[in-house]
């Protein structure tokens, strides 16, 4: 099982923790992590594209000219595709780019993220996270006495308005619940910062 060091809110090492093998020691899976990136990245796309159509674009009510004896092309409006100014063909339009991979998947995913930390050395545990009322300076001699200096994730078991609202003026720092936890936060942060009850709220629920 691997072993990490359990810390306490002031940075002192207080003794050593096992996790879970199935959830924090399997063989990372790269190919799932991309996945499950790749499927994140695509749902927090916008997708609010639009291009007007020959029916949405102004003006274009008559027919141009007669239908026969100019010489010309015949033509019904000066809003079609072909004209300057007319509507755009195929072009975007709002839609949703997310979808979702098989729940194993995603299981999958989140297990190898984790694990990735724990073979980078990149996870620290502590016994809890609490703060008397929300104070950023006191969020932040935290993590110097944990001597953390990068973009940092922290997962609290449940939501703690107090510990959000320290950390929210903190620049790379993220707050995020046991039960909110993704592949893309862990991968795209540094440090994996856990309590240890959001250590047993995970394992429970991947294990």
């Amino acid at each position: 099982m691997p072993k990490v060091a359990l810390f306490n809110q002031s940075g002192s090492k207080v003794g050593d923790i096992e996790l879970n093998e199935s959830v924090f020691g399997i063989e990372p899976n790269k190919q799932v992590l991309f996945e499950a990136v790749l499927m994140q990245r695509a749902s927090l796309r916008q997708g609010n594209h639009k291009v007007k159509n020959r029916s949405e674009v102004r003006g274009g009510g008559r027919k141009p000219w007669r239908q026969k004896g100019t010489g010309r092309a015949r033509q019904g409006s000066i809003r079609s595709p072909q004209w300057r100014g007319g509507g755009a063909v195929f072009g975007p339009v709002p839609r949703s780019y997310s979808y979702k991979l098989p729940k194993k998947v995603r299981r999958l995913a989140i297990k190898s993220a984790l694990s990735t930390k724990v073979v980078e050395e990149n996870i620290l545990v502590l016994e809890a996270l609490s703060f008397d009322a929300p104070k950023t300076k006191e969020f932040a001699n935290v993590l110097k006495g944990l001597s953390i200096n990068a973009k940092t994730l922290v997962v609290t078991d449940g939501l703690d308005e107090n510990v959000a609202l320290s950390a929210r003026n903190i620049p790379g720092v993220t707050v995020v619940t046991a039960s909110g936890i993704s592949v893309l936060d862990v991968l795209g942060h540094d440090k994996l910062v856990m309590t240890k009850s959001a250590v047993e709220k995970v394992e429970e629920v991947l294990a």
